[in-house]
């Protein structure tokens, strides 16, 4: 009996090229840090992470014309990359056990720009919030003070701060949500 893989069955009408490179492309577009974050867990080191990634991809754009069902592409190369990786630890297995812990790297620069965009996008919603909430909000969550001081620093009683609270972040979500 013939197995069915992620790349479907031998006997099926070959994908054309252009729709190959779409594909490999929309896939790059969507999976790929999500890849490197996966391979990154495997590896322990983001540049080898990176360069099963990138294999992972050639490999995929080299065989893309046996696909036969786009919605399993992603699954597919998510297995490509999940067998790079171990192949890439059994390599290094030996060399694994002489080598100092991996030191943390930078994230990327693609990272870097994501989180302060958002950290953009949280702050103007900061500050289209009443005062009181953007400030209780602040100093609970910024200075990571306890109810009681924040009540003390503004002179208001717990209570308040907390329903300041808990309406700013209702605010603060119903906002940040309705940007994504």
């Amino acid at each position: 009996m013939e197995s069915v893989s992620a790349v479907g069955r031998a006997s099926a009408v070959p994908v054309s090229a252009p729709t190959v490179d779409a594909l490999v492309a929309a896939l790059f577009r969507q999976e790929a840090g999500r890849l490197v974050s996966l391979a990154r867990f495997f590896t322990d080191d983001r540049t080898a992470a990176e360069d099963l990634v990138q294999e992972a991809f050639l490999r995929l754009a080299r065989s893309g014309h046996r696909v036969r069902d786009q919605a399993k592409a992603a699954a597919y190369l998510r297995s490509i990359v999940i067998n790079l990786a171990r192949d890439h630890n059994r390599r290094g297995l030996v060399s694994l056990r002489h080598r100092p812990p991996a030191v943390l790297d930078e994230p990327s620069a693609e990272t870097q720009a994501a989180e302060r965009e958002s950290r953009n996008e949280v702050v103007r919603a900061l500050r289209e919030l009443p005062t009181r909430q953007r400030e209780c909000l602040a100093l609970r969550y910024y200075l990571e003070l306890p109810v009681e001081e924040i009540a003390d620093t503004l002179g208001v009683s717990a209570n308040s701060v907390k329903t300041h609270l808990k309406r700013g972040l209702k605010s603060l979500a119903a906002d940040l949500e309705g940007t994504q």
